[in-house]
């Protein structure tokens, strides 16, 4: 007889935790909860639905009376369906080099949107507004030649686990704004950027046209969305959603998720604790002999330096993290909404453990 789900053994270790991404955390019980919840019965596709009709509610309260949202499947996809629509075909968007639609995103917005990527280096992954203003000056709108910068993009918190203030938003936003740009907000983790400053998701995104706002990383199974904050400025996504295969059909799944994060609290109860768990693991990490903490800690990222072989080390132990090539000799360590204080206490034990048999 062919085992019942309940009946087969896990295939992964439940009692495990890594620090390789936040994406490592299985979904919140709330969020499961929605999803059985919303699974009973028939209720029409394609966000024609009342988890999606509600979702809306949420976002306007969360973002402005005028925003609207897009539930999509991914982080990726969000950022090139939002791309895509602020701009035009021939255009630039201009961001860090450390950005994830830089990195990590296997040119998808440049195979798919056809635009170009114009990036600067920063210091600590967040751009400066004279940045914004050179790139803008640096090209002429007209140029055959040369792709001309229409939108700007950030994250907030940045790929260095760095984190815009209010002020610091507001200040490059308007730089942009002061040179004709278009602005996109890279948002898979503005909950820990809102957990960080005690800014509000709207205050974090004022100025904006556009926002790939996350729910996956802090307690969702599939969620994730386009937010628009002001409709009129912004035309075509509901159309590039469906041609870039980001609308789904039982989106109802999406909103659920959406809206047992963000319809209450949960999604900032989860990114604080995302955070303070970073700042606990960092400062474990700069008591143990030989271990530096170079990059500042202000999201859920922990950049740390150890000695030479003890990250194979630790890894072979079983705990997963990654080397970060952007700095020599620095692994990046995550921490998500679950991370629990054991977790973080089997981390330094080992890295403890490593440090001593290396001096042996």
């Amino acid at each position: 007889m062919t085992p019942s789900p309940t009946d087969s053994a896990a295939l992964h270790d439940p009692s495990a935790y890594h620090f390789g991404s936040d994406n490592y955390a299985g979904a919140h019980p709330q969020v499961l909860a929605a999803l059985a919840q919303a699974n009973g019965g028939h209720v029409p596709g394609y966000g024609a639905d009342p988890y999606t009709e509600r979702l809306d509610e949420v976002v306007r309260e969360l973002f402005g009376e005028r925003a609207e949202v897009y539930p999509v499947f991914n982080g990726t996809g969000a950022n090139v369906v939002a791309l895509q629509a602020l701009t035009p075909r021939w255009g630039g968007v201009f961001t860090a080099a450390s950005a994830h639609i830089n990195t990590d995103e296997q040119a998808a917005p440049e195979r798919l949107a056809g635009l170009k990527i114009l990036s600067a280096s920063t210091d600590d992954g967040r751009l400066t507004p004279e940045q914004v203003a050179r790139a803008a000056t640096a090209t002429a709108p007209d140029d055959p030649h040369r792709a001309y910068p229409h939108v700007l993009s950030f994250s907030n918190s940045t790929e260095f686990g760095t984190v815009y203030s209010l002020q610091q938003t507001r200040e490059l936003v308007a730089s942009a704004r002061e040179q004709g740009m278009r602005v996109h907000l890279d948002g898979s983790r503005l909950a820990n950027a809102a957990a960080a400053t005690g800014a509000t998701l709207a205050q974090l995104s004022e100025g904006v046209d556009v926002i790939s706002l996350g729910g996956t990383k802090i307690g969702g199974m599939i969620a994730e969305a386009i937010v628009v904050r002001e409709p009129e400025s912004v035309h075509g996504i509901e159309i590039i959603r469906k041609f870039s295969m980001q609308l789904a059909s039982k989106q109802r799944f999406i909103a659920a998720q959406l809206l047992a994060l963000y319809e209450g609290d949960l999604w900032l109860e989860n990114a604080r604790h995302a955070n303070a768990q970073a700042q606990h693991l960092a400062a474990r990490l700069r008591e143990t002999q030989g271990c530096e903490v170079p990059l500042p800690v202000e999201a859920n990222a922990v950049f740390a330096k150890l000695p030479p072989g003890v990250a194979d080390a630790v890894r072979a132990r079983g705990i997963s993290f990654y080397d970060w090539p952007a700095f020599p000799g620095v692994v990046r360590l995550m921490t998500a909404w679950d991370t629990p204080d054991q977790a973080i206490d089997r981390l330094i034990r080992e890295i403890e453990r490593a440090v001593a048999t290396q001096r042996l």
